[in-house]
């Protein structure tokens, strides 16, 4: 009787966070939209999205460029932060994260590429050479990991991770100033999505529906790894299958978020903290929840980086970064016998 007691606590208390989570969302969005270089008022945000007039300024305005801006804000938030779940819950590594394990900066050095050799690319290019560099990077960083006697440790892929991460980074910034790709790569590689646009949205959606949706499908499972490869065999489950498909999710969603907003760290470390910090560590609630609270920490992000040097932005990464280093340096001090 208590065990059922406590799950249906459990199972309302994530119910109330979820609705709380998306109804700030949707909050911090008109927000988005309605404030930066020039405020607009939330009548006329309301109707530039449901009575769009192109004759009306402000609602060109809102359409061509923040409605995007803000969308965009919440796929990229929402992908980087079920990332940063999935493999937290699957390493049993509380530092696991996207951006520290090197996926982001292989996938920001394909990117690097294509704007030095394939000018003309299209779109879709551009997502399949994001996700196979995230691949490589991925694939690097596990076989660093897995060297030596002890073979992979969460503390030994972090850091392999972190290699990585700087090694692709160098690689980047050569190719940016061999190639003179200026301040756009600069702009970029620093992180933003100002430059969002409904048409490659809409290539990308398909793609991130698909990845979403496969790490909610695949939470219960995590929920079992999150236990340990031998509790998860002994009820059944298959550790290689959840761990091969659960990466597959990971390199396309940050293929995907790298491409939008530039390689930003931070979101998939700190939102399932927060989250598991809300409604505890069932993977079952964690990967759902990290969807709707990482995308409302993008989309709060982005516009603090709008309004702290108005009218001149501030890439988001920055805002990230001041947020985010201390952020792990906390947990790293919190997990220093691990390393020691």
């Amino acid at each position: 009787m208590n065990a059922s007691v406590d799950k249906r606590r459990r199972t309302t208390g994530f119910l109330l966070y979820m609705l709380a989570g998306c109804g700030l969302l949707i909050l911090a969005a008109a927000m988005s939209i309605s404030f930066g270089a020039a405020n607009i008022g939330l009548p006329t945000v309301w109707g530039a999205i449901f009575h769009y007039n192109p004759a009306i300024m402000d609602h060109q305005l809102i359409q061509t460029f923040r409605f995007p801006r803000t969308v965009a804000d919440i796929m990229v938030g929402s992908s980087l932060a079920v990332c940063g779940a999935i493999m937290q819950g699957t390493t049993r590594n509380a530092l696991a994260d996207s951006g520290l394990m090197g996926i982001s900066s292989g996938a920001a050095f394909s990117i690097a590429l294509c704007m030095a050799f394939l000018p003309d690319r299209t779109y879709s290019v551009t997502v399949l050479l994001a996700c196979l560099g995230a691949g490589a990077a991925t694939g690097l960083t596990y076989f660093i990991a897995s060297l030596g006697k002890r073979g992979m440790t969460p503390q030994r892929l972090v850091l392999a991770g972190i290699s990585i991460s700087m090694m692709f980074e160098a690689f980047a910034q050569y190719i940016s100033i061999r190639f003179r790709l200026g301040q756009s790569m600069a702009y970029w590689t620093a992180g933003g999505t100002a430059g969002a646009k409904w048409g490659e949205l809409a290539i990308i959606a398909p793609f991130y529906a698909v990845g979403i949706l496969t790490a909610l499908a695949l939470s219960p499972s995590i929920a079992v790894m999150s236990l340990g490869e031998n509790v998860a065999s002994g009820l059944g489950s298959n550790p290689r299958v959840i761990r091969g498909i659960s990466t597959v999710v990971v390199l396309l969603l940050t293929g995907l978020a790298v491409i939008i907003v530039g390689p930003v760290g931070f979101v998939g470390l700190i939102t399932p903290h927060i989250v598991r910090y809300l409604i505890g560590v069932n993977y079952r609630y964690v990967i759902p929840a990290s969807a709707v609270y990482g995308a409302l920490l993008m989309v709060l992000a982005d516009l603090i980086s709008r309004l702290i040097n108005k009218p001149f932005e501030t890439p988001v990464g920055v805002v990230f970064a001041v947020i985010g280093v201390p952020f792990f340096l906390y947990l790293v001090r919190k997990q220093r016998r691990e390393f020691e």
